[in-house]
């Protein structure tokens, strides 16, 4: 099942509120304030803070 994009305009990150952005290849909703990834599963976002992982920057 594939994710919808227009779930973007409405979800937001758990922790901030804040947008969040989709990432088609790792399958994740990403939010940059935070550095967190969101799994989707099954074309549905989990957006739960214990689930999410953190984004490694280099």
């Amino acid at each position: 099942m594939a994710f919808d994009k227009k779930l973007l305009e409405i979800v937001a990150c758990p922790v901030c509120k804040g947008t969040l952005e989709y990432d088609k290849e790792s399958q994740q909703l990403i939010c940059k304030f935070d550095k967190l990834a969101y799994p989707i599963t099954e074309g549905i976002p989990v957006l739960l803070e214990n689930r999410a992982t953190a984004l490694v920057t280099e």
